[in-house]
């Protein structure tokens, strides 16, 4: 028989239902019991894509003899770290506090009230790495809880205080363009002149700041930022880390030349980068950053994609017990899939030797000129061949705050592309998002299986009206417009404390936990509160809503000049401050969307990369009501009439395409 997680819904709680092991979701019911029984509960946190946290379940969860420890000493609770951010970012803060370091598989022992007192991450089955087997760490803990009650308790005391500290130590300051220069700056010193990226190994793609990086070119006409973030989409794009045959981009990559990835596809990754490579391609019109782009959202609308229309979680990085495996080529399975020839084209295009790149096998990375176009000749035939083999595992819950990100990525795409298919998928998920994870004017966090059970946060409900954000600017149809307005009225109200004029990550009606988290920093998905900051600043700026400007101008007084120092973990908020800075450009196309003339003039639009100018499309008399922008501008003739207004003066209406691209080009050339 299973344990409880087999009621459960999440792909990762459901791969441990059948361990030996008794474990209890996250509730009332395991904290009743480790309350009313005075035992330690043993946190387990994780998720499906999570290489080491299928060691450990290997290794000790499966084991019996481990079970009985912990069935015995422990209240043992598994949570999915993706379905339960709150949890994740609590515990994973005292994991930090108490080792210096963090990670998944995250263990962490807890008093029954929930406050940590002993933490780490992978334990292995015996002793090794320089590190106790779990088995001593188990008889440890359980000797220390129940023989040295007080000294458990003066470090859970110790440990509950420092996670009442606020995560980051926040600087003064005023709101200045030198704060955007300053962490320019900082940038400069941590990009690897070599590589590109920033750091060292294991090194993250760092969608974020490449789109800070273009924003500072095209602020200050500064080369180097966009040479900076140019390398960058280069070298990941030519790289392990990004999938050569298939599209789609790995985690991370071990190496500092972003040739060993580590396996795993996640649905966030993938929507961050294919804007940037679409932001990178709107600026320098290099046909690699499109194409990266679009093989990337032909990925996800492939692989990831659910018949309702929702984008799954994950794909695995292990299959056949081997991180990898599916992703890696020998000659011999070149010569398999292709004629002779074409194989040893293959083989010297993407560096497939005998010897390998990684453990024995070959990661496919372009190392000739004619990479690109050898590939398209096979493509078709190796994709077969490798579809033969046993596929990663997909996790697929739908998570809102990733839909949100995706969402977005299909609707800029679509539209900068102009793809009326791409447009297609993101409105067939915003349907989805809308009718099977939003509850009354609250997103809820995650779907599978016809259930959304999990209350959601605020960067669910903020992304998910990013992504109508994004749509409405593709569509120009103003339900998407009415569904942002109402996600971030009610956002305010679940969200933001007027007290102490911030937002929290979990809703003022959410469980109590130790601390109510509230992380302002961008890790690899945008912090709550940068993408609050950002779609209040110009959703309000687009509906004429200044209290929704306000508290965005507020939250960066109180961000910003640490965003300044800490550029790395703020990068959406810093593309925040920079659309703040910037002086307000506000087109309005008086006209149908769907009117010729209306179009001609957003091809003019769609050809430039201009991340700070806001776009409304109407007729004066049905949107002017709705979105304010488009108020009092009648059309001065027979067609559309565009109305170009930058720093609360406006051009000269027009009806000429070619009149409108001349002052769009005067605005750009008078940013830098």
């Amino acid at each position: 028989m299973g344990n409880r997680l087999a009621q459960e819904t999440s792909p990762y709680l459901l791969e441990h239902a059948d361990n030996p092991v008794d474990w209890y979701p996250w509730g009332p019911e395991a904290l009743a019991k480790a309350r009313n029984e005075n035992k330690p509960i043993l946190l387990s946190i994780g998720y499906s894509a999570c290489h080491w946290c299928h060691v450990m379940a290997h290794e000790s969860f499966e084991d019996r003899e481990v079970a009985t420890l912990m069935n015995r000493d422990f209240v043992s609770i598994k949570v999915d770290r993706e379905e339960r951010p709150d949890l994740d970012q609590v515990y994973m803060r005292a994991v930090q506090g108490l080792t210096g370091s963090g990670g998944w598989p995250m263990t962490v022992f807890l008093l029954p009230d929930g406050t940590p007192f002993f933490a780490g991450t992978y334990f292995p089955s015996i002793d090794r790495f320089g590190m106790p087997s779990f088995r001593r760490v188990l008889s440890a803990v359980a000797e220390a809880f129940s023989q040295r009650p007080a000294e458990v308790e003066a470090t859970a005391a110790q440990v509950r205080d420092f996670l009442e500290r606020p995560v980051v130590p926040l600087a003064a300051g005023t709101l200045t363009p030198a704060l955007l220069d300053e962490a320019y700056a900082r940038l400069q010193r941590e990009h690897d002149p070599n590589h590109g990226g920033f750091g060292g190994a294991p090194k993250f793609p760092q969608p974020m700041l490449v789109e800070f990086l273009l924003r500072t070119s095209v602020r200050t006409g500064a080369a180097r930022a966009q040479e900076m973030a140019i390398q960058t989409l280069r070298a990941m794009a030519d790289g392990g880390l990004y999938d050569q045959l298939a599209g789609g981009f790995h985690r991370y990559s071990v190496d500092q030349r972003w040739l060993v990835p580590h396996f795993e596809k996640m649905l966030y990754d993938n929507a961050l980068l294919a804007r940037a490579y679409l932001d990178a391609w709107q600026l320098t019109r290099e046909p690699s950053f499109r194409r990266v782009a679009e093989e990337t959202l032909a990925f996800v609308l492939r692989e990831m994609t659910s018949s309702e229309g929702g984008f799954f979680s994950s794909l695995d990085a292990d299959s056949e017990g081997a991180e990898g495996r599916f992703y890696l080529w020998t000659p011999q399975e070149l010569k398999a899939a292709l004629n002779g020839d074409e194989a040893g084209a293959v083989a010297t295009a993407f560096d497939v030797t005998e010897n390998g790149n990684f453990e024995g096998r070959s990661i496919l990375h372009p190392v000739t000129g004619d990479a690109t176009s050898v590939m398209e000749g096979a493509r078709h035939r190796l994709m077969a061949s490798r579809d033969q083999r046993v596929r990663p595992r997909r996790d697929e819950k739908v998570i809102a705050s990733w839909n949100g990100l995706m969402l977005r990525a299909f609707a800029d795409a679509g539209r900068v592309l102009d793809r009326p298919d791409l447009l297609s998928v993101a409105e067939a998920n915003a349907r989805f998002l809308l009718s099977r994870l939003r509850d009354r004017a609250r997103m809820r966090r995650s779907y599978k299986d016809g259930r959304a059970t999990v209350a959601g946060y605020l960067e669910d409900q903020v992304a998910v009206a990013d992504g109508l954000l994004s749509l409405y600017t593709a569509t120009f149809d103003i339900r998407w417009l009415d569904e942002v307005r109402g996600l971030l009225d009610e956002m305010l109200i679940a969200f933001w404390d007027e007290g102490r004029a911030a937002f929290f990550d979990t809703a003022a009606d959410h469980e109590r936990l130790v601390v109510r988290p509230q992380d302002v920093t961008d890790n690899a998905t945008p912090s709550g509160t940068s993408m609050a900051v950002d779609v209040l600043l110009r959703a309000g700026t687009l509906l004429g809503q200044d209290s929704w400007v306000e508290k965005a101008h507020g939250t960066l007084e109180r961000l910003a000049p640490t965003a300044a120092k800490a550029p790395l973990a703020f990068g959406r908020l810093l593309a925040a401050l920079d659309f703040h800075l910037g002086r307000p450009v506000e087109l309005a196309v008086i006209g149908a969307p769907t009117e010729p003339g209306t179009r001609r003039f957003l091809d003019v639009v769609r050809s430039r990369f201009f991340p700070n100018l806001l776009v409304a499309v109407g007729t004066a008399n049905g949107s002017a009501r709705s979105v304010p922008l488009l108020a009092d501008r009648p059309a001065i003739g027979p067609g559309a009439t565009a109305y170009l207004c930058e720093g609360f003066a406006c051009q000269a209406p027009t009806t000429d395409p070619a009149e409108l691209d001349r002052q769009l080009d005067r605005v750009l050339s008078q940013a830098s």
